[in-house]
């Protein structure tokens, strides 16, 4: 299998998984639906990941870096048409899981800041880096997880995370697959 599609084929897993799993839990993927809200949480979403993003260009470049080349060496066979597809099928396996699944069940039995911070938790344990010189990357994907999840419980619906993170997923893809950057300007 191609690593294409060994990538497809684990978040096609993750993204069933987490539809099955909220399915039998009874949770929505859109429990009050309200464009107007889901279009702001998106923008403002996008735009807090965008910043955190360059905080940590700023403050952490040699982890920066790493993470960078990292991204580059993972995508360097892909081909081009796959990256926008990939970047679809991440977002929509990992909000389904790791916000709709996880954060949603465990808000139903914890109090929701905490779910959201070990929901948090489990998604950056899902995101490991081989690469120590990389080691912010897993604090970046703790961050953005508790910014997807406080916006998940928000406003009880999934789109505004989806969209954002195949936003801030097709950029990183497209950014690693171009020429290096020079200072360093996506994490994924």
């Amino acid at each position: 299998m191609s690593p294409a599609g060994l990538l497809f084929l684990l978040e096609a897993v993750l993204g069933l998984l987490g539809a099955e799993g909220m399915a039998a839990l009874g949770l929505p993927v859109v429990a009050r639906p309200d464009p107007y809200r889901d279009t702001l949480a998106f923008l403002l979403l996008f735009a807090l990941l965008s910043g955190l993003e360059a905080a940590f260009a700023r403050l952490f470049p040699g982890a920066y870096r790493a993470t960078e080349a990292l991204i580059r060496e993972a995508v360097r066979t892909l081909p081009e048409r796959a990256l926008l597809p990939l970047a679809g099928a991440s977002a929509l396996a990992e909000e389904l899981f790791f916000r709709g699944l996880l954060v949603g069940g465990l808000a139903r039995v914890l109090p929701p800041p905490l779910a959201v911070a070990l929901g948090a938790f489990i998604f950056a344990l899902f995101h490991p880096v081989p690469d120590r010189r990389a080691w912010a990357y897993p604090l970046y994907v703790l961050l953005a997880g508790l910014l997807f999840g406080a916006a998940y419980l928000a406003t009880g619906s999934l789109v505004p995370g989806l969209l954002a993170h195949y936003l801030a997923n097709a950029r990183a893809l497209a950014e690693a697959k171009g020429p290096p950057s020079p200072k360093g300007r996506y994490l994924g």
